[in-house]
């Protein structure tokens, strides 16, 4: 059951832009070029204009990007 709970948690977690860049290697602007484009992962804008990501929104946006490689 903790196993569950843990893992229901970590895909609820919410990354940082920073954190997701790291993640994905990419440069700030890079993201933000993408969001322009409509083609970057679902984002939380904050009331202070900062943007979070979802795990599982990232997790399933980079398996699209697999399934479009394909």
């Amino acid at each position: 059951m903790e196993g569950t709970w843990k893992a229901m948690h970590a895909s609820n977690a919410k990354l940082t832009l920073a954190e997701v860049c790291a993640e994905l290697r990419i440069s700030r602007s890079t993201f933000y070029e993408w969001r322009a484009k409509r083609c970057a992962p679902p984002c939380i804008k904050l009331p202070n204009g900062n943007l979070l990501v979802r795990r599982s929104d990232l997790d399933r946006w980079l398996e699209s990007r697999e399934d479009m490689a394909a």
